[in-house]
């Protein structure tokens, strides 16, 4: 079996999915108008976005792939450098973050140069980027300055970048069909946040981190999570795992997504902000929608790559 059936069996169940959501959405919105059903009718017109663009880029094979998600993380750069501050000392090294880490990551990603790749962010941009900030300025703020472009690239770039990389992974008996990988993950992390949202709306009680976010709940987490974990495993056969490897990965990638989750809403209340961004109508900015693809993507390349890949 090719990815190209697979892939499109899947696509047609989350058409389906969004369709069944639109209809259920709409009649609820005609009888209980209000903001909550606004926000919900938001969200699922930002699904259906969201899911063209990258059955699009699918379409168009690796290249359409990694072109995407790069472009999706100057979109998330740009996010955090807006909720920064900086000086004019830092104008060169956030340049350098854009214009020459960000494509170098993407293009080594595109060459398969895993060795490289795996280190650029946190071995030489971590290095060479702060002398940029240090010869063209004073020691005022430096270390938070550099401290937050640093882990900005990390986020951004660095860890949305194992994404499109699940594309070369060489997994015996699964030549070529790396974008179901890519499709497994998405839809399971992303369904992880549908389902903690839901159960959280329909049970939730106690809040897990009430300063962060008092609108997760340990109800929807617990729920979230297992909900998404028996969807990833009833995918396996998107996959080279079996239905029992398919739910320690699927409960994995979720529970990481939860932390990345929380993890950046500190950041937000940090900030003093809501959201990230508002380019994503009913979802914020591009990080609000990938904060928990930000924390699972790199976890799960690595475990597969050692566990399942022969390069």
């Amino acid at each position: 079996m090719t990815a190209d059936l697979p892939l499109l069996v899947l696509f047609a169940g989350v058409f389906a999915l969004l369709a069944a959501a639109t209809v259920v959405t709409e009649a609820v919105a005609q009888r209980r108008p209000g903001p909550v059903t606004q926000n919900l009718r938001a969200r699922v017109a930002a699904w259906w976005v969201m899911v063209v663009l990258l059955a699009l880029a699918f379409a168009f094979g690796r290249t359409g792939v990694v072109m995407l998600f790069a472009l999706v993380s100057f979109a998330a750069l740009r996010e955090v450098f807006t909720l920064t501050v900086r000086g004019t000392a830092d104008h060169l090294a956030l340049a350098a973050g854009f214009f020459v880490v960000l494509p170098a990551q993407y293009v080594l990603v595109w060459t398969d140069w895993y060795g490289l790749y795996s280190i650029l962010i946190p071995v030489y941009a971590f290095l060479f980027l702060p002398v940029i900030s240090a010869l063209r300025g004073g020691p005022a703020g430096f270390l938070d300055r550099v401290a937050e472009t640093q882990w900005a690239l990390m986020l951004c770039v660095y860890c949305i970048s194992h994404v499109p990389a699940l594309l070369y992974l060489a997994i015996p008996g699964f030549e070529g069909r790396g974008v179901l990988l890519i499709a497994w993950l998405i839809f399971t992390v992303q369904f992880s946040d549908v389902m903690q949202y839901v159960w959280g709306k329909l049970a939730g009680r106690r809040p897990v981190a009430p300063a962060l976010s008092p609108s997760k709940t340990w109800e929807g987490f617990l729920g979230g999570i297992a909900t998404a974990a028996a969807a990833g495993t009833g995918l396996w056969w998107l996959t080279p795992f079996g239905p029992l490897q398919a739910g320690l990965l699927a409960l994995m990638v979720t529970v990481m997504g939860a932390c990345g989750g929380l993890v950046l809403s500190a950041v937000k209340r940090d900030r003093g902000v809501k959201d990230w961004g508002h380019l994503i109508g009913g979802h914020g900015g591009v990080i609000d929608r990938l904060d928990s693809v930000i924390f699972a993507a790199p976890l799960f390349f690595h475990v597969v790559r050692w566990m399942w890949s022969t390069t």
